[in-house]
């Protein structure tokens, strides 16, 4: 067993899933455009990625204890491969959402797959190296944001982009090819299945659930939207993105130095703070300032999933493959819910400006100014999310001085 490639294998298969974020974000005026749809058609679109990640990650979590991580991660490949064919070919809505479907189960199956593949792999720092590992979710989302602005200058349209991810995906397919891979630490450890679904109920961990839903809708809900909607604010709205996924990998790599100065439970108290304070923020900022305000929505949601991951798997270990994988799918359940309601948001928002208006009446400038605000406004409107969470947090965090 070759612990370093696996490892490496498992970061390329992540930068594959991320970098279609970024190209779907990049892609949803054109996919409007081309197929003639309303903005919460594109959100039902995207959506079906997130519930179809979810979907996989409830089945593949068990399934990595009955039949092994690496079926689950083969599973992965050709849904990738599957998903970027249909997604370019799409002919109506109906290819379209289904395409993004395929892509969103092979999503799925890597994080069902890799998460406590990494966990396995490195039992005695699992916080630490869930953070190295998910660094190539924003990592790879700045690739698939810088290509997707490069491309675009070049003149090569959405297709041109999602085609470039076959080259990751044939690459991780590679790497993870003949490779033996470990048991779950469920398995190896004895713990009887009976007792992993007894964890999975416990209150704590049910709560920590509810949590990853807020997690999950306030980091990757507005990251879908912010190319579109910071577009029309002055600003390059993919590059914004791109500043910020950069911003969130960097933290990631050095998560180490937090998780021993703050512990898991403090770490995501300060998350959530920042990341309310940088939605809130962002709805009152234009143009270069939207930079600053995404700056800190970016230090905040930094450490938010791979850190929920690695509180679940230190406190509740005998949750094991099937923790990880119902906390990676309650957070991208709750995703592909909250990506058309900010699309209804943003609809409703710009219709309430146009206040009986039509479109046709108002200069280019004009109507992109109105989209703007509208747009604004409903990120402002997702800061409710982790100021909730704050709360919950702050109550995790004086547990456990008491304890």
């Amino acid at each position: 067993m070759n612990v370093s490639r696996l490892f490496a294998a498992s970061c390329v298969a992540l930068i594959v899933t991320a970098m279609s974020f970024a190209l779907r974000g990049e892609a949803a005026g054109a996919w409007a455009t081309e197929f003639q749809l309303t903005h919460e058609q594109v959100g039902w679109i995207n959506g079906t990625a997130f519930w179809g990640f979810t979907l996989a990650m409830l089945f593949g979590g068990p399934l990595c204890d009955a039949i092994g991580m690496k079926r689950i991660a083969g599973l992965a490949f050709f849904g990738h491969l599957g998903g970027i064919l249909l997604t370019i070919f799409a002919w109506d809505y109906w290819s379209l959402y289904s395409g993004t479907l395929l892509f969103g189960i092979a999503n799925g199956s890597v994080e069902a797959a890799c998460n406590p593949l990494v966990a396995a792999l490195y039992p005695k720092d699992k916080t630490t190296k869930l953070n190295h590992f998910h660094v190539w979710f924003p990592g790879g989302v700045v690739i698939g944001g810088l290509l997707a602005f490069a491309f675009g200058h070049a003149g090569l349209g959405w297709k041109v982009q999602f085609a470039a991810m076959l080259v990751p995906t044939v690459a991780y397919g590679f790497m993870f090819l003949g490779q033996s891979f470990p048991r779950t630490e469920r398995v190896e450890s004895g713990v009887s299945t009976g007792a992993m679904f007894g964890a999975c109920v416990r209150p704590m961990f049910l709560l920590m659930v509810v949590c990853m839903l807020l997690t999950a809708a306030t980091e990757l809900g507005p990251g879908q939207w912010i190319p579109n909607i910071l577009t029309n604010a002055g600003v390059s709205g993919i590059l914004v993105l791109v500043w910020i996924t950069g911003l969130m990998a960097v933290g990631r790599q050095f998560a180490g130095v937090f998780v021993h100065r703050l512990a898991p439970s403090g770490m995501l108290l300060v998350s959530a703070v920042l990341s309310a304070l940088g939605l809130y923020a962002m709805s009152h900022s234009s143009g270069v300032m939207l930079f600053g305000s995404a700056t800190i929505f970016a230090l905040g949601v930094c450490f938010f999933w791979p850190t929920m991951l690695g509180y679940v798997n230190e406190n509740f270990p005998k949750t094991g493959a099937l923790g990880l994988a119902i906390m990676g799918g309650a957070g991208m359940l709750s995703v592909s819910f909250v990506l058309p309601v900010i699309g209804r948001f943003y609809d409703e928002g710009i219709v309430a400006k146009l206040g009986g208006r039509f479109a046709t009446d108002l200069s280019a400038t004009e109507w992109a100014a109105l989209q703007a605000d509208a747009g604004l406004a409903t990120l402002g409107r997702m800061a409710a999310l982790p100021a909730v969470l704050a709360v919950v947090f702050l109550g995790l965090v004086l547990l456990k001085k008491r304890r």
